[in-house]
């Protein structure tokens, strides 16, 4: 009985020493899992080899990864500017689709209803953020987010105030924020004024149900009389409106200005093709319009746009600020857009101070 119990005391000794031994050979939590290399430098590890950004000694952003919605009202060259500006910021902020960011994307064509399902999708699927493209989409997407705990960042809304998106000195109504596309109304005027100093009646197309429309609408008609303009608007609710509301306001008009309203700009080839017919000048609110045919713009960079916005939201997805804590931004520089072609067409020569003044001077209508 005596030996039976000293074995077993022996036993239980050795494998104490056995496990000590293991132990002190293993790394602890506290300790590098690497050894030496043959030439003195550390090894990579194991978690290294499969993460050579690790290896190099460039550290994520504590590993951490984000899924984010982003919601495009329409299909227009701005808007595609817009979205190709976000993800530039926020990769320039180290937040990189098919790298940390998983990229969630939905074009409602237009349609509120279906904007409205887009964003209760994404939250849904447990996004870390919505990015709303539009004044329609922000406005659905602030409803859900709302409800359901999701920060929004909003690009292209022209008036985020008239959209109840923000407070009248500027601050979030919530967790909510991002930049504005304010029209530079005055000059725009100006700009029409040296092209057509003779023109009298500028038209605009507009849809009823974007407040972002109806409140450019007001301030060209406030403005409009500074500089010798009437303002002849007409509303529409859908994309099929178009063609009549084009025909009867090109009756009216000497020339037509657009807005950034998302329905008309998504049917500008028709209202461009009947204004040709008639020799009327269409000028554009941005650079894509003016490539497509309009004959100029004083008009925003909608990538710069898009990527001011992606670094506010990367600011929100790595817990530097909350959406409620920044004011929309808004840039304010606009430039000069030109159609050489299309001036052509119409007969019409850009004043040498504005042509040499241009961002761009496209010599062909794109298609």
């Amino acid at each position: 009985m005596k030996k039976s119990i000293r074995h077993l005391i022996l036993t239980a000794a050795a494998a104490a020493s056995i496990a000590a031994f293991v132990s002190a050979c293993s790394p602890s939590a506290d300790s590098p899992a690497s050894s030496p290399a043959s030439d003195g430098t550390q090894a990579p590890s194991s978690a290294d080899a499969r993460n050579p950004s690790l290896a190099d000694g460039a550290l994520p952003d504590s590993g951490k990864t984000y899924t984010i919605g982003i919601g495009q009202f329409a299909a227009h060259g701005s808007l595609d500017n817009c979205r190709q500006g976000f993800l530039e910021g926020l990769a320039e902020e180290g937040i990189v689709e098919g790298e940390n960011l998983t990229v969630l994307f939905e074009n409602s064509q237009a349609d509120g209803g279906i904007a409205s399902q887009i964003v209760t999708n994404f939250a849904s699927q447990k996004v870390d953020l919505i990015c709303a493209i539009a004044t329609p989409m922000a406005q659905s997407a602030y409803g859900v987010g709302r409800k359901q705990n999701i920060p929004v960042i909003f690009t292209a809304v022209t008036d985020p105030v008239a959209a109840q998106l923000a407070n009248a000195d500027g601050t979030p109504v919530g967790e909510i924020s991002g930049t504005s596309d304010k029209l530079p109304v005055t000059q725009q005027l100006q700009m029409i004024r040296a092209i057509l100093p003779d023109a009298k009646t500028i038209g605009i197309l507009f849809t009823t149900s974007e407040v972002n429309s109806l409140s450019a609408i007001e301030e060209y008609k406030a403005a409009a009389p500074d500089y010798g303009f009437e303002i002849a608007d007409i509303g529409i609710s859908t994309t099929a409106d178009v063609p009549l509301a084009a025909d009867s306001l090109l009756e009216k008009a000497d020339c037509i200005t657009n807005l950034t309203d998302n329905t008309v700009v998504a049917s500008l080839p028709v209202i461009l093709d009947k204004a040709a017919k008639k020799n009327i000048p269409v000028f554009g609110s941005e650079i894509e319009q003016v490539k497509i045919g309009c004959l100029a713009a004083m008009g925003l960079d909608y990538v710069a746009l898009g990527r001011q916005t992606g670094k506010m939201a990367a600011a929100v997805l790595k817990g530097e600020k909350k959406a409620s804590e920044m004011n929309f931004e808004v840039i304010e520089e606009a430039a000069f857009y030109g159609n050489a072609k299309a001036a052509e067409n119409l007969g019409i020569t850009i004043p040498q101070d504005l042509a040499s003044s241009a961002k761009e001077l496209f010599t062909e209508i794109s298609q």
